[in-house]
């Protein structure tokens, strides 16, 4: 469809941002003038010079913010634009030169003295950057030279560059071939694979599946060789800022403490006979002899008709987060209204979904609405994104407006589990409630178990490099299949194939990032939980949470909600509540 077609309350309103192109323009030349940063170096100790840096960098952080959306939504828009790729390419180029102009800042303020910083932090003055101090005091025992802050942020071109390489491999390089499908010959891209893996046709499914490794396996050796260079890129950095190991870091970049790691794997791995019984309940609802995992994809449950115009879908989302109240409907509908979401899918414009921030405007919404039951869930998501961004901005300065990556999915998971326990309480179809817990059953097991696992997996591979450890193909596919045995268990044949998944995981590129998805929906299920049984004051407390931005450690954050990480009971929560769907999924098809 082509996007003229597309009627005006259905496409973002990006005017919002800027009135024309001209103004981007200005505003980017503006921006040019301004970084100068570098003027103020060496007068750090000054308070009066400190204040000024944080607020500078405040105001010109506002300005990219909007010379970044703009210029990327529109990009997004279509793709075959080259003006708005223009625009992209120029911002890129900014944000290079304000990292570069401002690499002086966190080696010079961790030079100075400690009781200078806690005065900093104490003082009124500060008060937006109180946390961003705290945090630079304690990262002080990791903090390098300024030629060697500089030598890192040039080498981070370098160290992403094994992502890219991954990317490229991926996108352009992998020989996938082509297969039958719906009747014509067709490339099995990674898109059609996922539809295959998901689809009832078996054989079609394992046709996709042996194909579709195969071609990975033909390039193992290079992506084995670009992974394990990223491997060592991050020990490298760990060593660098004199670290203990990659984990130890990654976590103290977000300021996240080692337990909340350690007790997420720790009750994913006493808990995983629920696992073990749904990969058994599967082998019998399908009626197989032998269950591979080109199986573990397909539907349990079918015949589910449940198509809605997306007006329809957002109203049923809406009724469906009642339970958040009516502030927070209010705000879904007004995000509607003021066309803060682009919904359908016209040529060019990029693919999937997400929440794209932009301060002192309003949250903007990227879908591809297609009328089936996962859209809809889609919406709940990319809106429980947005109206955590638009709580947190309106609440914070600046300064403290970005929640961390850490938390990041926790809004989006608590909007979906409260529609689902919605849609669950309103099906009058036995069948829509088989498959309702079944994609419950299948999001736990995605986003939580499968998460956990990729966790294992590159702690592993870290630690190998960390120890002197050869990393080599042949290892690290072997780690990968005992682990896929451990979270799996007997009941699902563990063929070659599946033991090199890992190469083709494009997160692992990004270390320790796949852990969070598992927190995220760990402290989701405990919020939800809270809410439908307490009500009003854990609504209040959620709201709390989506106030706080980055004013301080995540962890403590969840607290505010009612979720502490921190200790093992938050994940026996969520391991019980998968334990609990599975019993009741169980039921219901009379296992």
């Amino acid at each position: 469809m082509n996007r003229q077609e597309v009627q005006e309350k259905y496409k973002w309103k990006l005017d919002d941002i800027y009135s024309s192109d001209e103004k981007w323009e200005a505003d980017l030349k503006k921006a040019q003038e301004q970084n100068d940063f570098s003027k103020l170096s060496g007068k750090l100790g000054d308070k009066s010079q400190l204040l000024s840096f944080l607020r500078k960098s405040d105001e010109y952080g506002k300005l990219l913010d909007k010379l970044v959306a703009y210029a990327q939504l529109h990009n997004d828009e279509d793709r075959s634009v080259e003006k708005y790729n223009i625009m992209f390419s120029k911002i890129y180029s900014l944000f290079t030169a304000y990292s570069t102009e401002t690499a002086f800042f966190e080696p010079e303020m961790s030079k100075l003295d400690d009781l200078y910083l806690s005065s900093v932090v104490s003082d009124p003055d500060f008060s937006d950057y109180d946390y961003q101090i705290k945090r630079i005091i304690a990262r002080k025992p990791h903090a390098v030279s300024e030629a060697e802050e500089k030598i890192m942020g040039m080498a981070q071109e370098v160290f992403y560059g094994y992502s890219e390489i991954f990317g490229m491999i991926e996108s352009l390089d992998l020989p996938l071939p082509e297969i039958e499908y719906e009747g014509k010959k067709t490339k099995l891209t990674q898109g059609l694979y996922g539809i295959i893996l998901h689809g009832e046709d078996r054989e079609k499914r394992k046709e996709a599946y042996e194909k579709f490794y195969a071609a990975y396996k033909s390039l193992l050796n290079t992506i084995a060789t670009t992974y394990i260079g990223n491997v060592k890129s991050d020990v490298l950095a760990s060593k660098v800022y004199k670290y203990n190991s990659c984990l130890e870091r990654a976590l103290a970049m977000e300021d996240v403490d080692r337990s909340v790691y350690d007790n997420l794997l720790k009750a994913v791995d006493a808990n995983l006979s629920s696992m073990h019984r749904y990969m058994s309940d599967r082998k019998k609802i399908l009626g197989y002899d032998k269950l591979y995992f080109y199986d573990v994809y397909a539907p349990l449950v079918g015949g589910v008709d449940f198509k809605l115009s997306f007006d329809d879908a957002f109203d049923y989302v809406v009724r469906g987060l009642a339970p958040l109240g009516k502030e927070y409907q209010k705000l879904l509908k007004r995000g509607r209204d003021e066309r803060w979401i682009d919904v359908y899918e016209t040529d060019g414009k990029r693919k999937g979904a997400y929440s794209a921030a932009c301060y002192g405007v309003h949250p903007y919404v990227l879908l591809n609405y297609q009328q089936t039951i996962n859209e809809v869930f889609t919406i709940a998501h990319e809106m429980g994104h947005s109206l955590h961004t638009y709580f947190s901005q309106s609440s914070q300065p600046y300064a403290k407006n970005q929640y961390t990556i850490f938390v990041a999915e926790v809004a989006s998971t608590v909007n979906e589990v409260l529609l689902l326990k919605f849609m669950l309480s309103e099906a009058k179809d036995v069948n829509l409630k088989k498959f309702l817990l079944n994609y419950y059953l299948d999001n736990i097991r995605a986003t939580l178990h499968r998460q956990a696992m990729f966790a294992e997996f590159e702690a592993e591979a870290h630690a190998m490099v960390e120890r002197g450890d050869p990393l080599t193909k042949d290892n690290m596919s072997k780690v990968y299949k005992d682990l896929g045995i451990k979270y799996y268990g007997n009941d699902i044949e563990h063929d070659d194939n599946i033991c090199f998944e890992w190469a083709r995981v494009p997160h692992f590129y990004n270390a320790f990032y796949v852990y969070k998805y598992a927190t995220g929906i760990t402290a989701a299920i405990n919020i939800v939980t809270r809410i439908l049984s307490e009500g009003e004051p854990a609504v209040k407390d959620y709201f709390g949470f989506l106030k706080g931005g980055s004013s301080t450690d995540p962890v403590s954050l969840l607290k505010i909600a009612g979720v502490d990480l921190g200790k093992p009971e938050a994940y026996e929560t969520a391991m019980r509540e998968f334990d609990k769907t599975l019993t009741e999924f169980e039921k219901l098809m009379g296992i």
